[in-house]
């Protein structure tokens, strides 16, 4: 079974995975077992080189962060709401790239839903990596579903999973284990998952 294990004060260990995607775009077909830096000083990223030991790497979340910001917004539209998660964030920036008009992050409320339509918005929650956005019609809620079971390596960012299962004592509100982003730079305070904070520090991956 397609599973992912954080390592305290280690790497991540995927098993199992169908199919691994690196930054540029290609596709692998893993051995059984990868193991993954998540402390952002191996010299052989995305994989592990045991640099974690001599980093001191620390793998604890920080209860306080988890405590500010695992609230939920929510931004209604006359046939959809959207919700999103702050915690959850990782910065990718697919819903601006997607429907700017819709998902703005320069104006207030940042979130317009009467301003696109409804399969726009689709396809942005469909395609936001974290999970941090969601939406249900107003009408009654509709199902996104997507069976693809992937690890994918975001360029200068987190791990983007689908579909598979991890451990983690802690599940942000509204979390769906089913897609979420795992840090890789070493720096999210909400350790195993990505706070967007190799996006704030303006993190590089140097390979």
């Amino acid at each position: 079974m397609p599973k992912v294990t954080a390592i305290p004060n280690g790497p991540l260990v995927a098993e199992d995975i169908p199919d691994f995607i690196l930054p540029d775009g290609t596709k692998t077909h893993p051995k059984e077992k990868l193991f993954l830096c998540r402390c952002g000083q191996s010299k052989n990223k995305p994989f592990c080189d045991g640099a974690h030991k001599d980093a001191g790497f620390d793998s604890s979340p920080d209860p306080e962060r988890a405590e500010k910001y695992d609230r939920g917004y929510s931004y209604a539209g006359k046939d959809v709401t959207v919700h999103f998660s702050k915690l959850l964030c990782s910065h990718a920036g697919e819903c601006g790239k997607r429907a700017a008009h819709i998902f703005n992050v320069k104006e207030k409320p940042w979130v317009k839903p009467d301003e696109g339509t409804l399969d726009q918005i689709k396809e942005v929650v469909a395609n936001c990596p974290s999970g941090a956005l969601r939406f249900e019609q107003n009408d009654g809620p509709e199902a996104i579903t997507d069976d693809a079971v992937k690890i994918e390596v975001e360029k200068n960012g987190p791990y983007w999973v689908r579909n598979v299962d991890t451990n983690s004592n802690y599940w942000a509100d509204g979390q769906s284990e089913k897609k979420y982003v795992l840090c890789r730079c070493g720096l999210s305070k909400n350790k195993p998952f990505c706070d967007g904070t190799h996006y704030e520090q303006n993190w590089i991956a140097d390979v």
